[in-house]
């Protein structure tokens, strides 16, 4: 039986990282769901569409193509027109992550990476084991700001709707975290501390055989 491994984390966390180093080591079937959303919107028929119907404005160039920045901007500040957004977008996902797996049936895991599945009520008992990917608040603003090339308040801003992953970093604990893994040294050592904790998970899933193969 396939093992769904959630691996989650803020901004400049590390968790892209960390998936990178779960694929050198042999867990290659993975699905990053935050990259798969924004393909979504124009590869799942009538999705667009319905989304436009429902806010009342078009989202598209003259061209009819998507343009992804204002439907950012009538979202960022409106809960309602967000929360409706994900109320089509996260089914869409699913089924699309599901037949995912379908495609992967020989895998024994497959990794789901995803910035925002504690906060979102859909999710609720999705994977079967999650993995938080963690590093101080200033080092993952930091990196944050190195990786996009952006300003300090533009990444704050952002930083700021992850309200559950700043109060994660500020030491609260969330029953359905099964560990954590802390960025905030070398490469090296994160890689160290991957295989530890994952090896370790998967090893208590009583799996066929020794996944890891590094």
């Amino acid at each position: 039986m396939m093992v769904v491994l959630v691996v989650t984390g803020g901004i400049g966390s590390g968790k892209s990282e960390v998936c990178r180093i779960l694929e050198q080591i042999g867990l290659d079937c993975q699905y990053n769901a935050d990259m798969k959303v924004k393909s979504l919107y124009t590869g799942c028929s009538g999705l667009l569409d319905k989304i436009e119907k429902g806010l009342g404005c078009c989202l598209r160039d003259e061209d009819g193509c998507f343009i992804p920045s204002i439907l950012a901007e009538r979202i960022f500040s409106d809960k309602e027109a967000l929360a409706f957004v994900e109320s089509l977008v996260f089914p869409a996902l699913i089924e699309d992550f599901e037949e995912h797996c379908r495609k992967n049936a020989d895998k024994e895991v497959v990794i789901f990476e995803s910035a925002t599945i504690l906060e979102k009520p859909q999710f609720d008992g999705f994977g079967d084991i999650t993995v938080l990917v963690d590093a101080p608040f200033d080092i993952r603003l930091e990196r944050a700001c190195r990786r996009d090339g952006a300003d300090k308040d533009a990444v704050l801003a952002r930083m700021s709707n992850q309200k559950l992953m700043n109060a994660l970093s500020d030491g609260m604990t969330d029953p359905r975290i099964d560990a954590v893994i802390v960025n905030d040294g070398t490469f090296d050592e994160l890689k160290g501390r991957t295989i530890e904790v994952v090896s370790g998970l998967l090893k208590d899933k009583d799996l066929n055989k020794n996944i890891l193969t590094d």
